[in-house]
């Protein structure tokens, strides 16, 4: 139960614990299998075969992003979404260490700070919602600013005589970004948690929503449907390997920043209102200072 799998993981198994059976599939292929090739040929057959399997009992769900996983739990989608928010952020020397294999919400941010840097040379900063005023109540700002926010340097293989041009006549040399990150999408959180990123990038350039886990192809084609109407994108999140994370659906492009959607969370919150100071130097000096944004120390030039 809760474990998720592969097809060839699962195919692995199922052969250990079925080898009898798995040596009559081998000898009645035609296709001359040897014992691997036997896994790999079931593997295709899960694979093929997982709707059939997901339609005979809701127990049985798949996590959507790639590879795709597969598994079985009691747990309905809203226990399963309550269960990984509970998940707190590692301790710093705890004798139990990280969340490798589960990690927080929190923890999830450093890794797409990682990639946006490395694959998309957007410098991030987090917005912290423990710096905010709130003078709504606690979860008054929830739908207020994001949990990420970027800014994209479109001027830095400019000549200089192409950026003084740019500064004379106005033109962009930045896009902002906005991201609003989550453990994982099911059904039963997937409307609230898009329409939170819609929400809270209505400022930005560019608005993600971002998750380390999708359960449920249901899940997928409703955030497609979403995507393709309000324009937010969608960023599948790789947790052990963040430069294989990748935008699986593009946002589209708002032309002008929503000034007074950025004054409204500026005032709320002190970590918005230094992101937009970072801004302003870079319009005024045209140089980025790595130490000011979160950018991984192995990434830093």
């Amino acid at each position: 139960p809760d474990e998720r799998l592969t097809s060839r993981e699962l195919a692995t198994l199922y052969c250990e614990s079925n080898p009898d059976t798995c040596e009559e599939k081998r000898k009645n292929s035609k296709k001359n299998l040897t014992k691997k090739g036997t896994e790999v040929q079931l593997a295709s057959e899960i694979a093929a075969r997982y709707k059939e399997t997901l339609a005979l009992n809701e127990k049985f769900k798949t996590i959507e992003t790639y590879p795709r996983k597969f598994y079985y739990t009691g747990k309905s989608d809203a226990e399963e979404v309550e269960e990984v928010e509970k998940i707190r952020p590692a301790t710093q020397g705890s004798d139990t260490g990280s969340h490798s294999d589960k990690p927080s919400e929190e923890e999830l941010y450093p890794i797409l700070a990682e990639y946006l840097y490395g694959e998309k040379n957007i410098f991030s900063k987090r917005i912290d919602e423990r710096k905010s005023k709130n003078k709504q109540g606690p979860k008054g700002n929830k739908w207020l600013y994001p949990d990420i926010v970027g800014l994209e340097n479109l001027s830095e293989e400019w000549s200089a005589e192409i950026k003084e041009t740019a500064k004379l006549s106005g033109d962009k040399k930045i896009k902002l970004w906005s991201f609003e990150v989550k453990k994982r999408i099911n059904r039963s959180n997937v409307r609230e948690v898009f329409f939170q990123a819609v929400s809270n990038s209505s400022w930005a350039n560019y608005g993600y929503l971002v998750a380390a886990e999708i359960q449920g192809r249901d899940t997928l084609k409703e955030i497609q449907m979403l995507s393709s109407l309000h324009g937010i994108g969608f960023i599948t999140l790789d947790v052990s390997s963040p430069s294989d994370s990748n935008i699986s659906i593009p946002a589209q492009e708002k032309p002008a920043i929503d000034m007074d959607s950025a004054n409204r969370i500026a005032k709320e919150n002190k970590d918005f209102e230094n992101y937009f100071k970072l801004i302003m130097e870079f319009h005024q000096t045209g140089t980025l200072k790595p130490h000011e944004w979160d950018i991984p120390k192995d990434k830093k030039f």
